[in-house]
């Protein structure tokens, strides 16, 4: 478990680079296949798998996160908004509210897209072991 946290981070590490995901994919391929063992590569998406939420809102967050919370978004910045051209400091839970679930959708959505990135990666090097002409 120690170790899928720490590709876990690596791959969340990797998202914040600007590079297309096949570039992500290879960058994480060559670090896996130097340092860990094929027989741990298998347990490792094994616990991925189980750990992975297969859900319809956790597919959708772990695709479209930012379309997801945009709403969650626009709430917050109505009740700020509205809390402050009509002094009404009840509105600004609203944007609290808003701003508190968005932020929780858009980490959500972002170890989602780490462990999908993290899974593609470890099927990439399972097929190229399968087959290496390509």
């Amino acid at each position: 478990m120690a170790d899928l946290k720490r590709w876990l981070m690596m791959a969340e590490d990797e998202l914040t680079q600007y590079s297309t995901e096949a570039r992500k994919i290879e960058k994480i391929r060559q670090k896996i296949a130097l340092s860990v063992p094929l027989a741990q590569q298998r347990q490792l998406k094994e616990e991925l798998l189980a750990e992975f939420p297969q859900n319809g809102l956790s597919q959708l967050i772990a695709e479209q996160r930012q379309t997801v919370a945009l709403p969650f978004w626009g709430i917050a910045g109505l009740g700020l908004l509205m809390g402050i051209s009509q002094m009404q400091p009840l509105d600004f839970v609203a944007t609290v509210a808003g701003g508190a679930i968005a932020i929780s959708v858009q980490r959500w959505g972002w170890k989602l897209q780490a462990q999908k990135l993290l899974l593609n990666t470890l099927e990439d090097l399972e097929k190229r072991m399968k087959n290496p002409s390509d």
